[in-house]
C-alpha cells in the first residue's frame, strides 16, 4: 500500500514554520542576544562562588557589627595591670633628645613585659618619655623618668569582643589587616552587583525585587533622618 501524499496546505504550513523558526547563534529561542545570556551565566557563577568564598568574612562583619553597636554589654571582660621597673638611664637622659635610644627602650619593654601591640607613639619632654603601644583590644602605656630610668607601665587587655570590634573597624590592626578589609569590601560589592544583575534577568521577580530594593533604600534613609542626625 503506497503512502499518501501530504496535502498542499500542510506542506505550505510546514515550510512557513521552518522559515519563521529562530536560527541558533546570535539569539536564543526567546530572542535573547548571546551577550545577555553570557552576562547572566557569568553573574550567576560569580554570585554563587564569591558568596561561598567570602561567607566567613560576611558572617564576621555581620556579627561584629552587632557587638560593636552594643560594646557596653562586654565591658566586664577587660583586665588592667600596672607594672614598674627600671631601664638603663643612659638610654633616656642625654640632654640632646635626638640622642635618646628609642629602639633600646622599646625593645626592652617588649622583651621584659611581653608587650604585643605595635608602637603607636614615643613622646619626649623635659622630665619623661612616654611610650604607647596599641593593638586590637590591647593598650600599653609606659612613662619613663629621664633622670634615673625608672618607669611605670599600664597594660590593658580588653577581651575577645574588643579584639574583634577593633578588627571590624580596622583600628590598630596594621597594614595587612587593612588589605583584608579592602578585599572584603570588593567581595561584598561584587556579590551585591551580581545579585542585582541576576534579578534583572528574572522576569517574574524583577519588578517586585526592584521595588523592595527601593523601599529598603528609602527605609534606611528615613531611619537616618529620624534617628541618626
Amino acid at each position: 500500500m503506497s503512502k499518501s501524499r501530504p496535502q498542499p496546505w500542510i506542506t505550505a504550513k510546514s515550510a512557513a514554520t521552518s522559515e519563521g523558526s529562530p536560527s541558533s547563534g546570535s539569539t536564543s529561542k526567546k530572542g535573547s542576544p548571546s551577550w545577555q545570556r553570557q552576562l547572566a551565566a557569568t553573574s550567576r557563577w560569580l554570585h554563587i562562588y564569591l558568596s561561598m568564598a567570602s561567607f566567613v568574612i560576611v558572617l564576621f562583619f555581620a556579627v561584629t557589627g552587632l557587638t560593636l553597636n552594643h560594646a557596653d554589654w562586654f565591658d566586664d571582660q577587660s583586665t588592667e595591670q600596672e607594672l614598674t621597673g627600671k631601664l638603663t638611664p643612659a638610654w633616656v637622659n642625654p640632654t640632646d633628645t635626638a640622642a635618646i635610644n628609642k629602639l633600646a627602650v622599646v625593645e626592652f619593654l617588649r622583651t621584659t613585659h611581653g608587650i604585643k601591640g605595635a608602637l603607636s607613639e614615643f613622646r619626649i619632654d623635659d622630665r619623661e618619655c612616654s611610650v604607647s603601644f596599641r593593638g586590637p583590644g590591647y593598650t600599653a602605656d609606659a612613662f619613663v623618668d629621664r633622670e634615673d630610668g625608672t618607669y611605670k607601665l599600664t597594660e590593658a587587655r580588653l577581651g575577645l569582643v574588643a579584639i574583634i570590634n577593633d578588627l571590624h573597624k580596622g583600628r590598630d590592626t596594621g597594614k595587612g589587616w587593612s588589605w583584608v578589609i579592602d578585599g572584603s569590601a570588593i567581595f561584598m560589592t561584587l556579590i551585591s552587583a551580581t545579585g542585582l544583575i541576576i534579578l534583572l534577568f528574572l522576569r517574574k521577580r524583577r519588578v517586585i525585587g526592584l521595588i523592595l530594593a527601593v523601599l529598603g533604600t528609602l527605609l534606611c534613609y528615613g531611619a537616618y533622618m529620624l534617628i541618626g542626625r
